[in-house]
């Protein structure tokens, strides 16, 4: 589910929570704004709160409080807080039960003021448990707590600061109560059976929650996601700590979602949300997760356990008791300190919170308490020389004497004392002592220089320890003191503290404040100020000031100074486009203010300009305008006093005919309502008369009348007529002055229909039409004309031009051949277009067909010539008549007409012409409209008969062996060209045709050749000769009738060995007119004597029979095989052979050795290369030898060896040099060198590299 759209920022920086509260007890909100001026007001179930017994209200600066005393039942409801556009709602929930605690505090009574303990999470729209409450009444961060889930190696307890860090891995932010309500929207669909329920868990235990889907509505597998807080998707955070499953059951059909929190922590407590959607329903549920606090294990303290064993007259005071401290002993020594581990705190803090914890517990050394801390050894090591070592620590307070002791095991053993690696000598600050194998070491009146590390060396071993010197906390000696001080003045706060120059800490509402031009800080010995050089009303606040001893607490209000109003605003009445200015005086020069027009915030520009010079305020209206009418405010900063002054303009009154200027009359059209607005200006609003001649127009009712509004004036005519054109009068006046101004209106109409049009010229598909134009123009231009025709038999008009025709003359186009057609025109003028004009005189269109095609001579003799052409393209609905052919001697322009009647034929022989002359043709197609155009032969004819040379043009597959099957029909027809007609002589191997078995058909252009049934008698090489005169041209057709061929003569059984069989057969005597394609060879049982097939398509006349069963006796058969098939009959062995049982012994041939060495030679050389320099090239060659060869490949005869711009491989003998992105100074001579044992070989090739184009 995507994000939800961001809202404008809320003004509060601290909203309310929602509060539990007993019966009879009080219950405290407290909210915070962004600015200390913001008006705040409390609303209970949407009615204002008005301050009460009841009702406690407070505002300190940005801080707002809400106290309702003595809970009761009904209090039970909604509240909230407003500030400007925001507004935080927050509940109330009332306990029956009484005398519970309300602070959460089992130690100190309940108070009426104290903030009750936070509300259960009651509502899935809950927020999460407000902040504790301080002893001091400030109130921690009101930041919901973040769910982390650590790493393996994170499983320790997170601390206190660790929880609030706003890098952890979960980060929800804050989620306000009303936020968190709209995301749980039950009303657009409901898809939960059972919805997973806030929950309480234990610190390290595990939770479970569930949300069940019923699927009997839905197709497919709902989405399910889990979200902690508003946003953030549980999805990604799966793993160690936190499981998402789901189940389906078949049965109920239900889905099953689970989350699982595994090991719960303190972070993970706050508002979780699951969603469900399916298509275009949604559903989502929110619940909370309250995580509780396991029972306390007691923790190693570093500061607690630095405490000394002894009393202070005791002789062992400061040491400390290390071992008791890694039993984690149950008993403890009270103290005043807390137990808070120090260490701990800062282990989980961030880096830049290490100072403020040192600051807070009195470490003076961080950096070497954090160096010392991470070398304290965990275990104790036992040592040859001692018998007791020094523990990992010590801690002395500043001034006191503390004492180091070791038990050495051998007394004898030199001893050595040591501070940060420098040799210690006896002094009256380091006493030395003995006692027995006991050594002492004694240091007086530590400072802060003995905060070291020190080390005993015994021997060759040696121990440390760490000694931590703690100053004493610092106190305050002298308290803050509230202050009430005046907006400008200087304000100091200040304290004293028990020590000279002692560190201190000043905040504001809890925020540090650090040095600026707003604050400065100034410290004299154990004095400490707070200096505020001008105050303003923003520095009001709770100031407080922290040492490590303690802190003061001191509240300071700033108030304004009184004003007084020296100079009041005064009302003004201004002409339009002057100056306008209101001024006041107030009696404070350093107060600023606000303008204010109708309420709204002036802000200054080029048209208004605001001013403050001293104690003068001055708002000045460059041009007055209309718009700058209205009640003005000045109110001062800071205080809710305001002054007020009317502001109005005046001006003489004016007609705007502006918009008319380009037209000195008005045009309508008659029966049209005419509606004419002019404006006006003028202030106040003036009189308008309307007048036609000495008539006024009245403003009420009839068909003319003028209309008066506030920013213009109308008149209105509701229908034209002729007799409302004339001269009309506006006249205007006010008190500021007068204006009138004068129009005319004229009247006009439509023309009348033109006279029917005249049709002067008709084509194939349009025709020619003029018209005369309209009696009437209607007052107006004729502008142009609208043409439109029709089919007669048809009552639809069609429109035949979109632009108006100028001229009276008309050429309509793409008309239907033969189809009778009525024309019209109208008249258009500006008004509009005129009734049509009655139809012109039904006209058909014609046209002649296009000229004929195709115009070719078809033959020549010494009188005549014959001519064929093709029908035109395009006929028409005319149609076609017929042609007309006409001739022109060459050398004349005569056109002679041979045919005096039309022919309807395509060919046509022109008769009678002389001999040796030459003439030109054409032919024209006529129908009723008129002759076509001609098709004319582009050349002259000669009137002489041409004799062409005979050429037969054999076809592709009879100029090779023409094979045909024995009965089979044989059809040939050879075309050829020659005039005269051409002699054609068949002939077969020299010998004239049987006419009784074959038949020859000759025509002009091609001659047949035929027989009916085909024998192998037929076959031989038949010629064919065209002549014409003495020329002639020969062809030869080579026939081959073919059949199935005869057996082999004989089939004898050469030899029989094992389970083998020799066989051999001589040719067959006749082999069917072509060649013997190969055998098949058959065996049969002498038992049964079922023949099968052995070999098929053999070629050769002998051959050997495997693998025949022992004991039985065989006959073979061969049939042989041509492209006719297996011959009819086969041919048997006489006798059989007989597989004999015994005696079988396997001869295995021996063969000798075959060598396989050979000199490297290049199968395939280098070839000339033209490369693209920056695209890759290569260059391959292959290569045979064994052993296999060394390849070696050279550029200019120099080894190319570990270049990173060349590639060499080699596969299965195919070497290949790949060269990466050449440059021109790549290219030269490159061979490649394959060497073996046995000898070498080499290839060459030239590369030239161009550069693109």
């Amino acid at each position: 589910m995507p994000e939800p759209a961001k809202k404008a920022a809320s003004a509060f920086i601290k909203k309310p929570k929602a509060l539990e509260v007993s019966v009879g007890s009080a219950a405290e909100y407290v909210a915070e704004t962004g600015k200390a001026d913001a008006k705040v007001k409390w609303q209970r179930d949407g009615k204002d709160i008005q301050a009460s017994d009841k009702y406690v209200i407070k505002s300190e600066g940005v801080q707002h409080t809400l106290i309702v005393n003595n809970v009761v039942k009904e209090d039970e409801v909604v509240y909230a807080v407003i500030s400007g556009t925001s507004k935080v709602k927050f509940e109330l929930k009332v306990k029956q039960e009484e005398g519970k605690e309300t602070t959460g505090n089992p130690a100190e009574p309940a108070k009426p003021a104290e903030p009750a303990k936070p509300a259960e999470p009651a509502k899935p729209a809950e927020p999460a448990k407000p902040a504790e409450q301080k002893e001091d009444g400030s109130a921690n961060s009101a930041e919901i707590p973040t769910l982390q889930l650590p790493n393996d190696s994170q499983d320790e307890k997170p601390s206190d600061s660790a929880m609030a860090r706003k890098d952890s891995v979960w980060s929800c932010g804050e989620a306000a109560t009303e936020e968190l309500a709209k995301l749980d929207d039950s009303n657009r669909s409901t898809l939960f059976v059972e919805k997973p329920q806030s929950g309480t868990v234990t610190v390290g235990e595990d939770i479970t929650f569930v949300a069940k889907i019923e699927a009997k509505d839905l197709l497919r597998k709902p989405n399910a996601k889990w979200f902690k807080g508003k946003w953030l998707d549980l999805a990604s955070k799966a793993g160690k700590h936190l499981q998402l499953k789901e189940s389906f059951d078949r049965i109920t059909r239900i889905h099953t979602f689970e989350m699982q929190i595994i090991k719960a922590k303190e972070n993970y407590a706050g508002n979780y949300r699951c969603e469900v959607t399916w298509k275009d329903k949604f559903d989502s549920c929110i619940f909370d997760l309250e995580v509780i606090e396991a029972p306390e294990v007691q923790q190693i303290d570093i500061r607690a356990a630095f405490k000394r064993s002894g009393g202070e007259g005791q002789d062992d005071a400061g040491e400390l008791d290390f071992s008791g401290l890694l039993k984690r002993r149950a008993m403890k020594e009270e103290s005043t300190e807390p137990e808070i581990d120090v260490w701990e705190l800062l282990k989980n803090a961030q880096p830049n919170e290490y100072e403020k914890i040192a600051f807070e517990y009195g470490i003076t050394d961080l950096r070497g308490l954090l160096k010392r801390l991470k070398r304290i050894k965990r275990e104790e090591k036992k040592s040859a020389a001692f018998a007791k070592i020094l523990e990992p620590g010590y801690q002395v307070e500043k001034g006191e004497k503390i004492k180091f002791v070791v038990d050495l095991a051998d007394p004898t053993v030199e001893l050595k004392w040591y501070r940060n690696g420098q040799e210690i000598r006896p002094s009256p600050k380091y006493i030395f002592e003995h006692k027995g194998t006991l050594r002492m070491l004694t240091i007086k009146n530590c400072t802060m220089a003995d905060d070291a590390a020190y080390q005993v060396k015994a021997g060759d071993e040696k121990c440390t320890t760490e000694l931590f010197v703690k100053e004493p906390p610092i106190l305050i000696t002298r308290q803050l003191e509230d202050r009430n001080e005046l907006v400008g003045e200087r304000v100091e706060l200040e304290c004293e503290v028990s020590e000279d120059d002692a560190q201190v800490k000043w905040y504001k509402n809890g925020i540090e404040l650090g040095a600026s031009p707003k604050h400065r800080f100034r410290t004299e010995g154990k004095k400490h100020w707070l200096i505020i050089p001008e105050a303003s009303k923003a520095d009001s606040g709770t100031y407080s000031v922290k040492t490590t001893g303690g802190q003061s607490t001191a509240v300071m209000k700033v108030d304004m100074k009184p004003l007084k109003i020296t100079q009041d605003l005064t009302d003004q009445v201004v002409r339009a486009g002057q100056q306008a200015v209101l001024e006041c005086e107030l009696s404070e020069a350093s107060v600023g203010g606000k303008w204010y027009k109708n309420g709204q915030l002036i802000y200054p520009g080029e048209h208004v300009k605001i001013t403050h010079r001293k104690n003068v305020h001055k708002l000045v209206v460059e041009k007055m305008t209309l718009e700058d009418d209205g009640d003005y405010t000045f109110i001062p900063d800071g205080y809710s006093m305001q002054l007020g002054a009317k502001l109005r303009m005046i001006d003489a009154p004016k007609i705007h005919l502006d918009h008319l200027a380009k037209t000195p009359e008005i045009v309508v059209v008659a029966g049209n309502k005419l509606r004419l607005d002019v404006p006006i200006t003028g202030e106040p609003m003036p009189r308008i008369v309307w007048m036609k001649g000495e008539k006024a127009i009245m403003d009420t009712g009839g068909r003319v009348r003028a209309e008066s509004f506030p920013d213009h004036t109308s008149l209105v005519i509701e229908t034209a007529e002729k007799d409302d054109s004339g001269q009309y009068k506006i006249v205007v006046q006010n008190e500021a002055g007068e204006d009138s101004a004068q129009l005319k209106i004229k009247v006009v109409d439509i023309p009348d229909a033109p006279a029917p049009p005249i049709v002067t010229e008709v084509g194939g598909d349009w025709c020619s039409m003029t018209w005369n134009p309209p009696n009437y123009d209607g007052s107006s231009p004729i502008l142009g004309y609208v043409i439109e025709r029709k089919k007669k038999q048809s009552s639809r008009w069609m429109r035949l031009n979109f632009d108006l025709c100028k001229e009276m003359t008309f050429e309509p186009k793409n008309m239907i051949e033969g189809i009778p057609y009525e024309v019209r025109v109208f008249a258009v003028n500006a008004i509009g277009m005129s009734k049509p004009s009655e139809p012109s005189k039904a006209f058909v269109p014609l046209a002649p067909t296009s000229e004929p095609t195709l115009l070719a001579c078809d033959g020549v003799t010494d009188t005549s010539v014959s001519l064929k052409w093709r029908p035109p393209e395009r006929i028409g609905a005319a149609g076609l008549d017929g042609y007309r052919i006409e001739y022109c001697l060459e050398g004349t322009n005569e056109w002679i007409q041979s045919n005096t009647e039309l022919t309807d034929k395509t060919k046509y022989t022109i008769n009678g012409l002389p001999t040796g002359e030459k003439i030109y043709v054409r032919v024209k197609a006529v129908n009723v409209a008129g002759e076509s155009a001609p098709i004319c032969m582009t050349t002259a004819i000669l009137i002489k008969e041409v004799v062409v040379p005979p050429k037969i043009r054999l076809p592709r597959q009879l100029k090779q062996t023409y094979i045909r099957k024995v009965g089979e029909s044989l059809n040939l027809m050879i075309p050829f060209q020659g005039k005269p007609r051409p002699k054609v002589i068949w002939t077969k191997d020299g010998e004239p045709l049987d006419s009784n078995t074959v038949n020859i058909r000759n025509t002009d252009t091609d001659t047949v050749l035929f027989i009916r049934k085909t024998e192998r008698k037929h076959s031989g090489n038949y010629e064919l000769t065209v002549q014409v005169d003495k020329i002639q041209d020969k062809a030869t057709i080579v026939i081959q009738i073919v059949e199935k061929p005869g057996p082999p003569m004989v089939v004898k059984i050469v030899e029989v060995w094992d389970t083998n069989v020799a066989l051999e057969w001589s040719l067959p005597k006749d082999n069917g007119n072509a060649a013997i394609t190969g055998y098949t060879i058959q065996k049969a049982d002498k038992k049964t004597m079922d023949w099968f097939t052995v070999i098929e398509h053999y070629h050769r006349t002998n051959c050997v029979i495997s693998d025949l069963i022992i004991g039985n006796e065989y006959y073979f058969r061969v049939y042989s095989e041509n492209m006719c098939g297996l011959s009819d009959d086969g041919t048997v062995t006489k006798n059989s052979a007989l597989i004999q049982k015994e005696g079988l012994a396997l001869k295995p041939p021996k063969y000798n050795d075959f060598d396989f060495q050979e000199v490297p030679k290049f199968t395939h050389p280098l070839i000339n290369t033209v490369a693209v320099a920056g695209y890759n090239a290569t260059l391959n060659c292959s290569v045979r030898g064994n052993p296999k060869p060394t390849i070696c490949w050279m550029k200019n005869r120099m080894i190319i060896d570990k270049d990173p711009r060349y590639r060499m491989f080699s596969n299965q003998g195919v070497c290949t040099l790949e060269i990466r992105k050449p440059s021109p100074y790549d290219g030269g001579l490159y061979s490649c060198k394959a060497v073996n044992a046995l000898g070498e070989d080499e290839v060459e090739c030239k590369m030239e590299v161009k550069v693109a184009q």
